[in-house]
């Protein structure tokens, strides 16, 4: 799952789905909205949550959301600091992390990475509204402010690059699904090149040492490797057990997942 947050939308996004959280901003329905598009045209699913304002606190269905991701996606624009709802999802999704190890790709959006990361510029801003407001609980925002920071240091895409709007969101939404992708397959494609390594050696050895019992031994290996590479495919498609139900009494259904 994925996420994508800006100021004031964020998107999840998982496998084939994605998560998003929204609050009022100039690019929520422009780049996000476009962004949103083109990872459902790769596929990916997708979740939004347009129905809370300014200011509320995180749903359960959103905590859910965040819990069950694989990648997130976090917009930052320029007013994205303001939200409390905002800086709180990204403390919970660096709080999730910790335990599995999902993937963060921020993104920044009119907005320079240096000033996310060390709260400068409109952050500053926003942050000194914030130290008025909860000044007697200040250790909140100095959690707000490591979050941003450690989210910020991540690899992630800076939008001021020259180039379109467009061939950023298809960048991105590329960049997103082989991320995806590796974090599917890539313990089947760990036992493949293993395998592959095993097969090689048993062709040089069993060269010199030609017996049955050899031969069925490589042909073992070559026919897991197969088996493996016809799951990772089935993987890669996203398909499901019940799209293919219809071969569930044959003897390779199971070895499909």
């Amino acid at each position: 799952m994925i996420r994508i947050g800006k100021f004031h939308k964020r998107v999840l996004y998982e496998e084939k789905e994605r998560k998003t959280f929204r609050y009022p901003d100039s690019s929520r329905k422009t780049f996000t909205s476009h962004l949103n598009s083109a990872l459902r045209r790769l596929d990916i699913k997708t979740y939004i949550d347009d129905n809370l304002e300014r200011g509320d606190e995180i749903s359960q269905a959103l905590l859910k959301a965040i819990d069950e991701a694989k990648l997130f996606v976090i917009v930052f624009s320029k007013n994205y600091a303001t939200s409390k709802r905002c800086l709180d999802e990204v403390v919970k999704i660096l709080e999730c992390r910790k335990n599995k190890r999902q993937i963060i790709l921020p993104v920044f959006y009119e907005v320079d990475p240096f000033h996310v990361r060390h709260q400068l510029g409109s952050y500053a801003e926003a942050f000194v509204k914030h130290e008025q407001r909860f000044a007697s609980t200040m250790n909140i925002v100095q959690k707000w402010r490591d979050a941003l920071g450690e989210v910020a240091n991540h690899s992630g895409w800076d939008c001021s690059i020259n180039r379109t709007e467009a061939e950023l969101v298809e960048e991105i939404a590329m960049d997103v699904l082989q991320k995806l992708n590796r974090v599917y397959v890539g313990d089947l494609d760990h036992q493949i090149t293993k395998l592959e390594q095993l097969a090689q050696l048993q062709l040089q050895y069993y060269k010199s040492i030609d017996t049955y019992e050899n031969q069925i031994s490589h042909e073992a290996t070559v026919q897991c490797i197969t088996e493996l590479k016809m799951k990772r495919s089935i993987r890669m498609l996203r398909l499901t057990r019940e799209m293919l139900s219809y071969m569930e009494d044959s003897e390779a259904y199971e070895k499909l997942f």
